[in-house]
């Protein structure tokens, strides 16, 4: 994160209130991200409890040693919360009084141009969380065939231009390989009807690119799956999610789980930032939190 940036954490003072948390309770943050919520949770839980912090992505994960080095009773681990039951089984921890899930793209990965997330800087086209992955959005970009390529668009970003522009990528990539998030951009503005878009015309194609490289909602699908059989009974769990892919896939979880008779969702609808959140901080103006409870 560029120097002078502050972390803010979102939904921050929701997210505390919802989870009630007490001396000596354990939780697992599925994306410590910077650790904004979990140093927030490790002031409420005290020197007796314990926080445990999943990240996908090894660069945030060293920033949130970094800022929570102050705390001898969190563990931070490089992992992806599909992977909760493994991570929670060799840590021995059988169950968990609380769980945050704060989704979708961070502001260390946007802010920072060389890992690719943002077509608002020319960069490499890579836009894995996690370097260790095999494809980057370079490859999809260059070596699908185009109706995958379009297919991604459509599922993933929502995108009405989809097969417009993979039939455009493919046109592109024939003449020169795509190698940057500005030459992609350039080419979407190129082909789409800017009156069609409140925002950026390339937005929709970045998220599911992004998506698609990541495998971020099959891999929420399985967490969610998993979660429940780590809670405590009243242990909360909180998901901030910041598209209606993710929203939709935590809404039909929660419901699947209640009619199960597992969960009792206590946020009939999403809750919102609050005004003054989104004027402090402007990337939380998407954000949507549902939190259930364990019976």
């Amino acid at each position: 994160m560029p120097k002078g940036k502050r972390h803010i954490p979102v939904m921050l003072k929701e997210i505390i209130e919802y989870l009630g948390l007490g001396q000596g309770n354990v939780v697992l943050d599925c994306t410590v991200g910077l650790g904004g919520h979990a140093q927030a949770i490790l002031q409420a839980i005290g020197p007796r409890g314990k926080l445990i912090g999943l990240d996908f992505d090894q660069e945030a994960l060293d920033r949130a040693k970094q800022n929570l080095k102050s705390f001898n009773n969190c563990t931070l681990l490089h992992d992806n919360f599909r992977n909760i039951d493994t991570v929670l089984n060799n840590l021995k921890v059988n169950t968990v009084d609380g769980m945050v899930f704060d989704l979708g793209v961070s502001s260390l990965q946007l802010e920072e141009p060389a890992r690719g997330f943002s077509f608002r800087s020319d960069a490499p086209l890579d836009m894995r969380m996690d370097k260790d992955l095999q494809l980057s959005a370079f490859d999809l970009v260059n070596f699908l065939p185009q109706e995958n390529l379009a297919d991604i668009l459509k599922k993933y970003g929502q995108e009405r231009w989809h097969n417009r522009i993979a039939r455009a990528i493919v046109r592109e990539r024939q003449r020169t390989p795509i190698v940057s998030t500005g030459q992609l951009a350039a080419l979407i503005i190129r082909i789409l009807p800017y009156k069609y878009s409140k925002i950026h015309p390339a937005t929709r194609t970045f998220q599911a690119l992004r998506i698609a490289v990541n495998d971020e909602l099959e891999a929420l699908q399985e967490a969610l799956n998993k979660c429940v059989q780590y809670m405590k009974p009243q242990a909360k769990i909180c998901v901030i999610s910041f598209h209606s892919l993710e929203d939709r896939i935590v809404k039909h979880q929660f419901r699947r789980l209640a009619k199960e008779d597992k969960l009792k969702i206590l946020t009939k609808k999403p809750i919102a930032p609050s005004e003054e959140e989104i004027r402090a901080n402007p990337r939380a103006r998407s954000a949507k939190l549902r939190v259930a409870e364990r019976k």
